[in-house]
């Protein structure tokens, strides 16, 4: 039960601790199983403290549904999230609540539709064919780095218009500098880690700056360019500030989580030489010609039940932030109005009332036969509700073309002696990049 008045008695806060004031306790957010106990103890409210910030921990589908739809009245985005990352990615629709979400995101839907996607596709498909090639030159590779500048040069060739291969490596370690602002001290002397984001970001922008300008005189079929010329139903367009925060964050969004689903997923096919052997006899079934198609993609129905089970168990992002504007009662508990809500996307994710054998890595789970997902809120790697990620479609198909022409024609083995433990920077990633040796079938 959940409602917005609450008594005038002492309110009941969610169980849990807030540990010593102003230190707060030490935090255990990204300890899965620690949580999953909390979880299966207290339900799925819970607080804490962190940084001296009070925390209400929403967790497993129901309190999703609440935090992500029923109430998400109750709730800022903007108010959040850390400072650094406002600074750091701007007024972008990452921070942008109510209306002004809405109108935004109306304007940047065009980019993500149907038909954009259809255009975007032969595109994807050339520059998944060109690094698949360099990599089979190569031999041997760290496939996470390799996978963000893949994932970038897409983002920068299809989002913002830049030309194949122009200065990706160098823009693709600009957004590595960047990232690492997110999750560090924002001591902005020039030679910390956040001195170096900050420069980071204004090399990205300047470089933004240089495509729109080169979209308004010349305007194609890339994302930026429906962007520069759009309007709503009033005709207003985005400004050029609003448009370089955008476009920053869809360059962000666009190649980070992809990048850490390729890593997982390359190294959970060869950890599962049966998922693998199914995967490629799927592809083999299709019949593919020289090029994809809309209709091959949405073919690829067992390759659709393998992302979905890589979101499952290593979702990009640990968690989603957000601000209380209200005080609320939710299931008997009061959340106090200048909190933090957050849910852990982890524990609905590996939740054993839902997903059977939950540590174990088996895309059948999401055949027709099974569908564990169908139950509301309980997969939620790219959000849910109606602030779903807007380039979902977008990153499933850039994974799924570079997907179908790796399995169909190469084949790669871990390096020996490296660090696979997975840790959240702040994105997904395994310590030591999944180093791989990599060949032509």
């Amino acid at each position: 039960m959940t409602s917005s008045s609450v008594s005038q008695a002492k309110p009941k806060l969610p169980p849990g601790s807030l540990g010593l004031p102003f230190i707060g306790e030490r935090p255990r957010l990204l300890d899965t199983a620690h949580m999953l106990k909390v979880y299966q103890q207290y339900g799925g409210l819970v607080k804490t403290r962190v940084l001296g910030r009070n925390v209400a921990i929403f967790m497993g589908h129901e309190a999703n549904r609440f935090l992500l739809a029923t109430g998400m009245h109750f709730f800022l985005w903007r108010d959040g999230w850390p400072p650094t990352f406002k600074e750091l990615l701007g007024e972008s629709l990452f921070v942008q609540d109510g209306e002004d979400h809405r109108q935004k995101r109306k304007l940047l839907m065009p980019a993500f539709h149907r038909q954009s996607l259809r255009n975007y596709l032969g595109t994807m498909e050339a520059i998944a064919c060109r690094y698949l090639q360099k990599w089979e030159q190569r031999g041997a590779l760290a496939w996470l780095d390799e996978f963000k500048q893949f994932t970038f040069e897409i983002a920068s060739t299809l989002l913002a218009g830049s030309a194949p291969g122009d200065d990706t490596e160098r823009l693709s370690r600009l957004f590595v500098e960047l990232t690492r602002g997110f999750i560090t001290v924002p001591v902005r002397w020039s030679w910390t880690p956040y001195g170096r984001a900050l420069r980071a970001r204004d090399a990205l922008l300047a470089y933004i700056d240089r495509a729109i300008e080169a979209r308004r005189a010349n305007p194609t079929e890339d994302a930026l360019s429906l962007l520069v010329h759009t309007r709503d139903e009033d005709g207003i367009a985005l400004t050029n500030r609003e448009l370089r925060a955008q476009m920053l964050l869809m360059l962000f969004a666009g190649h980070e989580t992809s990048a850490s689903m390729l890593t997982s997923l390359a190294l959970f096919l060869k950890q599962h030489p049966d998922v693998l052997a199914k995967a490629r006899a799927e592809q083999d079934a299709l019949r593919l010609g020289d090029t994809l198609t809309m209709d091959d993609i949405r073919a690829m129905t067992y390759l659709d039940q393998v992302l979905k089970e890589t979101e499952r168990l290593h979702p990009p992002v640990p968690a989603g932030f957000r601000g209380v504007t209200e005080t609320f009662e939710y299931n008997g508990y009061t959340v106090p109005k200048g909190w933090i809500a957050l849910y852990l996307i982890n524990v609905a994710h590996r939740d054993p009332a839902i997903y059977r054998d939950p540590l174990r890595f088996d895309p059948d789970r999401f055949s027709p036969a099974r569908d564990e997902s169908s139950v509301p809120f309980s997969l939620v790697g790219f959000g849910g509700g109606a602030r779903v990620c807007l380039g979902y479609a977008f990153a499933q198909l850039e994974m799924k073309v570079m997907l179908s022409y790796l399995l169909r024609y190469y084949d790669w083995e871990l390096e020996p002696k490296q660090d696979l433990r997975f840790i959240y920077l702040p994105t997904l990633l395994p310590r030591g990049g999944l180093r791989v040796r990599f060949w032509r079938r």
